[in-house]
């Protein structure tokens, strides 16, 4: 159950973001759904792999190429749902940020109750 509320709380944070983003679109709620979805799945698989495949250079930039990582689960998502479109790079890194961001203040909340 907790984890049907969290998806819920995902994709309607993507709508959010996709009304106050410029370079970010979703077609509806079912679209939104689906990105959250196809986010967790990415997260949960792949993820793992370019962190650890990128180990040297996310230690090199102390953390910072992780911003890169989330940017490119991203336009992997992008990729697989043909209703959720990204713009350019500058714009994942800040969707991916805001994302994570509320995803967090949400996901505290509820773990609280």
């Amino acid at each position: 159950m907790n984890f049907i509320l969290r998806l819920l709380l995902t994709a309607l944070v993507v709508v959010l973001l996709a009304k106050l983003l410029p370079g970010v679109s979703v077609d509806g709620y079912l679209t939104a759904i689906i990105v959250a979805v196809v986010l967790a799945l990415l997260n949960f698989i792949v993820k793992p792999i370019l962190v650890l495949l990128t180990l040297p250079v996310t230690v090199l930039t102390l953390g910072l190429f992780l911003l890169i990582i989330n940017a490119i689960i991203i336009f992997l998502a992008d990729g697989f749902v043909s209703g959720f479109d990204v713009d350019g790079w500058f714009i994942a890194i800040i969707f991916s940020l805001l994302l994570s961001l509320v995803q967090s203040i949400l996901f505290s909340i509820l773990k609280k109750d």
